[in-house]
């Protein structure tokens, strides 16, 4: 069994998000711009034919999640894996604030290299590792006529969507970032080597 659709949903604005704040695997809620963008964007994902619902437990995503199972009617799972990166010292603050500290890392990391951010938090390589691999896991489980949202998170969503489907490393960066509350939709291939494609990026309501 495979799934016949993802849809990666990432989650509505938060005040982080309005500030340029690192948020991180930070527990940062909907501001009310964000809960009124996942109401605008659920009936258009529910027009898809979702059939499942999956959402990282940060609450964030979860609330995005919850305006779509209001509509559909369908449950919500959750799963770890489909957390943001974690930015560890760096949650919280703003690019500015993080200049004299960490300028050497933020300038290696301009430049291409895999860093961890924060000291104590995640590289993009891991996260695009853990989230590829719940992406595969939640298709292969569900039903051959299945279309499962999976809500998620801006920078996970989309390095771990463009892992999924065999994007390199390097080109990963050519891909914008995804807008709150837009989401990328992942087609089931039937080309062995190959058996996920991205048809639509970054659509938002």
């Amino acid at each position: 069994m495979t799934a016949r659709r993802l849809v990666v949903w990432r989650h509505g604005q938060t005040d982080w998000n309005l500030h340029r704040r690192w948020q991180g695997e930070a527990d940062i809620p909907l501001n009310e711009t964000g809960l009124a963008q996942a109401r605008e964007a659920a009936p258009r994902l529910a027009e898809l034919g979702i059939t499942e619902i999956w959402s990282s437990d940060l609450q964030r995503a979860y609330a995005t999640a919850g305006a779509l199972a209001e509509l559909t009617g369908l449950p919500i799972r959750t799963d770890q894996r489909l957390r943001e990166i974690s930015v560890g010292q760096w949650s919280g603050r703003v690019l500015t604030e993080l200049l004299d500290e960490f300028g050497a890392v933020l300038e290696r990391e301009a430049r291409g290299e895999d860093v961890v951010r924060g000291v104590t938090g995640e590289s993009v390589r891991q996260v695009e590792a853990r989230v590829a691999e719940a992406l595969r896991e939640i298709g292969e489980q569900a039903p051959d006529d299945a279309v499962v949202a999976v809500v998620m998170h801006g920078l996970a969503g989309k390095v771990g969507a463009l892992e999924l489907v065999g994007i390199p490393p390097e080109l990963k960066e050519s891909f914008g970032s995804l807008d709150n509350c837009g989401w990328i939709t992942i087609d089931r291939s039937h080309q062995p080597a190959h058996p996920w494609r991205i048809t639509h990026y970054n659509e938002t309501a």
